[in-house]
């Protein structure tokens, strides 16, 4: 099976890299905008540096993808977060041009990361299923863009319905290598990263909303790779247990919850994002605040599948991971210590929010 994975060089690109590895019967091809170090997991690899987003995306994407049996989608940008230029023409266009390209290259099989955010508001003490309304959270640009890529595969779906679609959806991702990627991406370069090293956070904002699920990129990857190999369509929700609120992480981290507001949660963000002392807009936060849980009952069902690592364990090696400056020879997960979000980058004039990380 050649199974191409664009975007392979990130979070979850990495981690899907190392389990189809072991697959002897599968033939993995790399894209990513720029090709990683050949070590680790991508090393000994076919690899195409490739950016999504320009104009001839579609038709050098449709040459790699000839002869492909399968090819799954992980290209999204998270920052800039202050160019929403460039997030756009990644997330929406680049998409469109994947998908442009699979349909040029016959490819029968197209698996697509989309996410939680896909879906309205919800609740926050109940599970939502795959059917749950796709209207996002129209203050995220995240949640924006990941509901208009939904929308162009609702179109191939009708328009291409020998076409095999498969949408993965996943709560947050974590992993011990992606420790610096995520601190960059979601923190900053003032957070001091190694006072997380013995696990203590003293005090964590504590609001109703804030209850959040996530999935180690390992299980992720064992979902890709099902879904890759069964004959399955539509959408799957993926998460592991317990949901993570403020309560269970404070327990984890031998901190304190300390109530906070929704408006001030959302005020605090917006405001430090606006001084560019720290990355996260207010949607962030919005989205946080407002996204459904999700069951994950079909991917029991019909995949067979069941997180082996449960939320609390992913998230403690994530902070381990940032606390180490976890990180790999790709350019999304590189240790570079001038690169936006990092204090050298910070230094030389990069501050959170700017410049492409990527």
């Amino acid at each position: 099976m050649r199974l191409v994975i664009v975007g392979a060089s990130g979070n979850a690109g990495t981690a899907l890299l190392r389990r189809v590895r072991t697959e002897s019967d599968i033939e993995p091809v790399g894209v990513s905008r720029r090709a990683p170090d050949p070590a680790g997991p991508y090393a000994d690899l076919p690899w195409h540096s490739l950016d999504v987003g320009d104009d001839d995306a579609a038709e050098r994407l449709a040459s790699i993808f000839a002869g492909a049996d399968a090819v799954v989608n992980l290209a999204w940008q998270i920052q800039p977060s202050h160019d929403q230029r460039r997030l756009y023409r990644t997330n929406v266009l680049g998409s469109r041009a994947v998908f442009r390209a699979a349909l040029r290259a016959g490819v029968p099989t197209l698996v697509h990361a989309s996410s939680v955010g896909v879906y309205a508001p919800g609740p926050k003490r109940a599970f939502v299923k795959e059917t749950w309304l796709r209207t996002g959270v129209p203050e995220s640009s995240y949640s924006r863009h990941k509901v208009l890529v939904e929308r162009m595969l609702d179109e191939i779906e009708s328009d291409h319905p020998t076409l095999r679609v498969v949408r993965v959806r996943p709560g947050l991702i974590f992993q011990r290598d992606a420790g610096t990627e995520i601190g960059r991406y979601f923190a900053g370069p003032l957070l001091p990263a190694r006072l997380l090293r013995p696990g203590w956070i003293p005090v964590l904002p504590a609001h109703p909303g804030l209850r959040m699920q996530a999935v180690h990129a390992d299980d992720l990857a064992e979902a890709y790779l099902r879904i890759v190999r069964a004959d399955v369509r539509g959408a799957f929700n993926l998460a592991a247990g317990p949901v993570l609120d403020p309560e269970v992480v404070a327990s984890a981290f031998h901190g304190v919850p300390l109530p906070v507001p929704g408006f001030a949660l959302e005020g605090a963000a917006a405001l430090t994002w606006w001084l560019r002392l720290q990355p996260v807009d207010r949607g962030w936060v919005r989205l946080a605040l407002k996204a459904p849980l999700m069951s994950c009952d079909r991917a029991a069902a019909d995949l067979g599948w069941r997180p082996e690592t449960d939320a609390v364990s992913a998230l403690r090696e994530l902070v381990a991971g940032m606390a180490a400056r976890a990180h790999t020879d790709s350019p999304p997960l590189s240790a570079d210590s001038g690169k936006p979000g990092r204090m050298g980058g910070l230094l030389r004039g990069r501050l959170p929010g700017t410049g492409n990380p990527y």
